[in-house]
């Protein structure tokens, strides 16, 4: 017996659950649910203690190769002031013919549309996912908002233990910048971040011969790494850029030197440089900068650069895409990272979802007639990628 499942009323009852990160608030039980009438074997992954907890789920239909893998996460972003919503965030409202709701674009309306693609797919029959003959998945995590260290990369260490291979998958992240069938992502920039602590020895303002002011060589040497471009760019990627985000020294006092100084920024790196390339070229460029004054430099990477190249894969997505909104996507590898980063180590990944204008905004939403041909995509995607197969 076929199951029919709706995407918009799924969507909504995801963003009912007010899973900020690391919470589940009933998300993971929305989507077991909708899940286990299709013949899916739920597997409920928690790892970490205390506040750092986090749920995740795995759930796979078959057991066999070709493994179709959609991922995405549940979890969402703070609202924020709730005075600058004209909704309630976690209202799942329909107007105008959009639900409106924290995880409206991301991403909770691709996950929906995952389920609800499935379920048309199982229900068209042809080809069919049977005990020896294909297996679909959906990793789904709660911290992908957050640290990311008790989510996708977890749960894909799980697998791996369980000898469970993915041979493709496609993460629902909202892609598109303006229109759905704008853009499919298959690689994203690197992402390091850095603060620079600058000592120096406090002072008189009027006496500097007896003080060693921090702030200055802190100016010299974030001026050296903005002065240049890193690079221009390569073929799928965008120039490397680097921002300063803060800069604090935190002296109340017009006439002290202070005795110390520091800056925070990120870097988003393309493809020809890694985190390990990065710090050696900064603190090249720092020591040069200081000459001679001691400084701490504290690095964080969230992800190096990755690419899929374009391949039978991504023409999949791609024609899929096209036909159902009439427009060629770009591929392409700009904006934030995300957990393909972690799912490019083990089989090709493509990224493809809603339109996110809204995405970590107030008033966040997503168009119904959107979701309903995403699914259609998602659908497409699964007969062209099973086909033959």
């Amino acid at each position: 017996m076929s199951v029919t499942i709706d995407p918009v009323d799924l969507a909504r009852a995801l963003i009912l659950c007010p899973s900020v990160t690391p919470r589940d608030a009933g998300a993971l039980d929305v989507l077991e649910k909708a899940l286990d009438p299709l013949g899916f074997k739920c597997h409920r992954l928690p790892f970490g203690g205390g506040e750092a907890r986090v749920d995740n789920l795995y759930a796979r239909l078959g057991s066999a190769a070709p493994h179709f893998c959609f991922a995405g996460h549940t979890d969402v972003v703070p609202v924020g002031d709730p005075k600058s919503w004209t909704v309630d965030p976690f209202g799942a409202e329909l107007i105008d013919g959009q639900i409106w709701g924290r995880g409206a674009a991301d991403m909770k309306s691709a996950i929906a549309a995952f389920v609800a693609a499935v379920a048309r797919f199982l229900a068209a029959g042809k080809p069919p996912i049977s005990r020896d003959r294909g297996s679909i998945s959906l990793l789904i995590t709660g911290d992908e908002e957050g640290d990311a260290v008790n989510g996708t990369a977890k749960v894909l260490e799980w697998l791996k233990a369980r000898d469970e291979r993915l041979d493709a998958c496609l993460v629902g992240e909202p892609t598109n910048p303006r229109h759905l069938g704008d853009m499919i992502k298959i690689g994203r920039r690197g992402s390091l971040t850095a603060k620079l602590v600058v000592h120096g020895v406090q002072g008189h303002t009027a006496y500097p011969q007896l003080a060693d002011n921090p702030v200055h060589r802190l100016v010299r040497m974030l001026d050296a790494v903005t002065r240049d471009k890193l690079d221009d760019g390569t073929e799928h990627f965008q120039p490397s850029n680097l921002q300063i985000t803060s800069i604090d020294v935190g002296n109340p006092t017009s006439n002290v030197i202070p005795a110390r100084a520091e800056a925070q920024f990120n870097l988003r790196f393309n493809d020809r440089h890694t985190a390990k390339s990065l710090e050696a070229w900064l603190r090249r460029t720092f020591d040069a900068a200081a000459e001679g004054g001691r400084y701490d430099l504290a690095i964080k990477v969230s992800g190096e650069a990755f690419l899929t190249p374009p391949g039978p894969f991504s023409a999949l997505v791609a024609r899929a895409v096209q036909a159902e909104t009439g427009r060629a996507p770009a591929l392409d590898t700009a904006g934030g990272t995300s957990d393909a980063r972690f799912i490019k180590d083990y089989c090709p990944v493509a990224e493809f979802g809603l339109v996110g204008l809204t995405m970590h905004k107030a008033d966040e939403r997503a168009a119904v007639a959107d979701i309903e041909a995403l699914t259609r995509i998602y659908q497409a995607v699964l007969t062209g990628y099973f086909a033959g197969r």
